[in-house]
């Protein structure tokens, strides 16, 4: 990687202490750099841009400054090259994954598969970063990265789900008038709660400020909660999560001869069809299930699962994400991953219920968080002695008030933005082992979204061997690059 120029335009001043006067600056602050990398398709020259913007009421007064990092291909916008806004989700979660993972032009190299952890951690170029179809912008919403509420303004007016919204779009606003890409063609990527946001964020951003995007990149998708609330009286997570039970249990060696034998998409597709069908029909029959039929399903959630005939009666067939991620592989002292079930750890106590950790998660929180401190000061210029807040629990408690008494669903808000703006397309991208936001949960949701059917070719879905952020593993990565390459070409 090669760097050029390096320009501090209203260096900030740090500070030991998390104070109200860093938290937000009285003014918009910023630091440009130059590079040049080599990607897949050849050397990239580009400008990165790291600051906060400063968001005010109409008074003037201010509210809040949010961290974020621009990355552009020229200094003079080209009104018909795309610009993508970024983000992912927790609450509480930095742009940190998408940003190092994924779509920037450096990213964290974690070997072939994703399972390269010791330290120390480098940097890398990124071959299959997005930059060469689009403008960047990564943001981190109040109260994650370096993002912090103004004096005196209480930061919870920023924790909750429609705050959250009107904060991220009143930036998207002002970033265009402010960079002058009110012409260009706008994009929205979240991942996880990120991909709740972006779905509610469009409709918001059409209805409120006339932006109408032209398409949607969602990554590990969630916007119907009660796909994945393993709540008493909500059975359809257990029929949801199932084909993803059957991936892992396929990638760990634990399923029977019959159904081991077969090729992951093969034996994903026989749980999607049971788990549709048959597996749903007892669960809906519940105490009315009769004998036959109770040990018919059990069988098949063996051959599915891996798991015992007895255990699964003990669950009265409906066996929850933490169970079974603790069950697979109790006998060896392992437990598997939530977020990327590829991973493996070993908690102290072999006979809980759950496990101790999500080795997926501990995977890859200490090369990202030690990355991007490193790499904001080190290469981008931008100081600040704030902790970067990477997930963290401080937006806890997240207002749902809007939502009281029901589950989160921002489908609709998706449909409504679409049926108002014909231009708007989705991409979709599922990991086949991620049981934090289970593949068949987001075809289900996409299903019942509600568009005509000649309307329903605007939604495209990707399906990747890996979890939650399939872009840890190489070959994953290309691929979702490819995909994208082709769906921005598509617009």
């Amino acid at each position: 990687m090669l760097p050029s120029l390096v320009l501090a335009l209203l260096p900030m001043t740090a500070s030991p202490q998390d104070s109200t006067e860093e938290q937000t600056p009285a003014i918009d602050e910023r630091v440009d750099t130059s590079w040049s990398i080599e990607t897949a398709s050849g050397p990239l020259d580009y400008q990165a841009s790291a600051g906060r913007l400063v968001l005010r009421e109409e008074s003037g007064k201010a509210r809040a400054s949010i961290f974020h990092v621009y990355y552009r291909t020229s200094d003079e916008p080209d009104p018909e090259r795309p610009i993508t806004f970024c983000f992912n989700g927790g609450p509480g979660s930095s742009s940190v994954w998408l940003h190092l993972g994924a779509f920037g032009p450096r990213r964290i190299d974690m070997g072939e598969d994703g399972f390269d952890l010791e330290p120390p951690y480098a940097l890398s170029d990124n071959a299959h970063t997005l930059l060469d179809v689009t403008d960047l912008v990564f943001i981190d919403p109040v109260t994650t990265g370096y993002s912090r509420a103004a004096k005196d303004v209480d930061d919870s007016k920023f924790h909750g789900q429609r705050e959250d919204v009107e904060s991220v779009a009143e930036f998207i606003r002002l970033f265009l008038t402010r960079e002058q890409r009110w012409n260009s063609p706008i994009y929205l990527s979240g991942e996880s709660y990120g991909t709740t946001r972006a779905a509610a964020l469009a409709e918001h951003l059409e209805n409120r400020h006339g932006i109408y995007p032209s398409g949607l990149v969602l990554v590990s998708s969630i916007l119907d909660f009660q796909t994945a609330r393993f709540d008493e009286g909500n059975d359809l997570p257990f029929a949801l999560f199932l084909p993803t039970y059957t991936a892992t249990a396929w990638f760990h060696g634990k399923l029977p001869p019959a159904t081991q034998g077969l090729e992951l998409k093969a034996v994903v597709q026989r749980a999607r069809e049971f788990a549709g069908s048959e597996y749903l029909l007892a669960l809906f029959q519940g105490d009315m299930l009769t004998d036959e039929r109770r040990a018919a399903v059990t069988d098949e959630l063996q051959a599915l699962t891996g798991l015992s005939p007895e255990y699964l009666d003990a669950t009265n067939l409906r066996v929850r994400i933490d169970r079974f991620c603790k069950e697979l592989r109790r006998s060896e002292g392992i437990t598997v991953g939530r977020l990327d079930s590829r991973y493996t750890a070993n908690d102290r106590d072999s006979a809980s219920d759950g496990y101790e950790f999500d080795p997926s998660y501990a995977a890859i929180q200490g090369p990202y968080t030690m990355s991007l401190n490193g790499y904001l000061r080190g290469e981008l210029g931008y100081e600040s002695d704030l902790p970067y807040e990477i997930l963290t629990g401080r937006v806890q408690p997240w207002n749902y008030e809007n939502v009281q008494n029901e589950y989160l669903n921002v489908a609709e808000d998706l449909r409504k933005a679409m049926a108002r703006n014909k231009a708007l397309r989705v991409y979709v991208a599922n990991g086949y082992y991620d049981l934090a936001t289970p593949f068949f949960a987001t075809e289900y949701t996409f299903d019942h979204l509600g568009l005509p059917a000649g309307e329903r070719g605007r939604i495209a879905m990707g399906y990747f061997e890996a979890g939650h952020m399939m872009y840890v593993k190489r070959s994953e990565l290309e691929l979702l690059h490819n995909d994208l390459q082709a769906f921005y070409a598509a617009r």
